[in-house]
């Protein structure tokens, strides 16, 4: 399905229910093709990826975030507030 930012707009639940369903959906910017709302396959799926993307754990193995608090306060030293 093709639709445009207006639409999505003003039908979002209705666009939604079409992606739902299994539909790919095309939202279109002035014309031309801007995002794709696509379907999640299955729910645990999706859980389980955000749960091991690197992302969120970027900075767990940094040696200078032992003690949060100096770190920040080292970051703010010198701003007046």
């Amino acid at each position: 399905m093709q639709t445009t930012s207006k639409d999505l707009r003003f039908n979002t639940k209705e666009i939604l229910d079409v992606a739902k369903r299994g539909e790919e959906v095309i939202i279109t910017y002035h014309g031309k093709p801007y995002v794709k709302i696509i379907p999640i396959s299955s729910p645990g799926k999706s859980q389980e990826k955000d749960k091991q993307n690197d992302f969120c754990g970027i900075w767990k193995e940094r040696a200078e975030l032992k003690d949060v608090n100096k770190y920040v306060r080292n970051l703010r030293k010198g701003r007046n507030f």
